[in-house]
């Protein structure tokens, strides 16, 4: 996936900010992809000189003018080919990039405690996502009944996604810190 692909999913569900992008993001696709604000405005301004969107400004009284995007019909397409055509992808759809694990590789060159601290920070991380997801969870649950059930369908398969990758880590983490504590 691609942030402008990301992007476009967002606007073909309704017209949106900057800042209400942002947010939807966080609150959304960063369970599974990471993005700055000013990315999202620099993908938004590109997106816009391919005609992918447009974008509006409302004034407001005390306040920045708001500057609204909405899809046009060429990113609609452009979105829907990228759905289509999830090919290209998919190689790479299991790979890690972490480099938490490149450094617990070469964590033989340090001390054991520097080790232990390495994995106990990993494993608040891990703590930290599960209660992000539980109160995902929740959120999906309290709204579900007011979106589209098809939508919501893939919208819950991702998150029985997330929920088990970080479910997995805590206990492969659990493991590793028990594995160094007995040697």
């Amino acid at each position: 996936m691609s942030l402008k692909h990301g992007l476009l999913g967002l606007l073909n569900y309704r017209s949106m900010t900057g800042y209400e992008l942002d947010k939807e993001f966080k609150e959304s696709l960063a369970h599974f992809w990471q993005a700055k604000p000013q990315q999202i405005y620099r993908e938004l301004n590109a997106m816009e000189q391919n005609d992918w969107l447009i974008s509006e400004r409302i004034p407001q009284e005390d306040k920045p003018n708001r500057r609204v995007y909405t899809i046009t019909d060429k990113g609609k397409t452009e979105f829907l080919h990228w759905l289509a055509s999830p090919g290209s992808d998919m190689q790479n759809a299991t790979r890690v990039k972490s480099v938490f694990l490149m450094r617990l590789f070469f964590a033989v060159d340090t001390s054991h405690e520097q080790t232990l601290d390495l994995l106990n920070s990993y494993r608040e991380q891990c703590l930290i996502g599960m209660k992000e997801m539980n109160e995902a969870n929740e959120l999906y649950n309290k709204t579900e009944s007011s979106h589209d059930p098809d939508e919501m369908k893939y919208i819950k398969l991702v998150m029985m996604h997330g929920e088990m990758m970080r479910k997995t880590r805590l206990e492969w983490v659990e493991k590793a810190i028990d594995i160094l504590k007995t040697s």
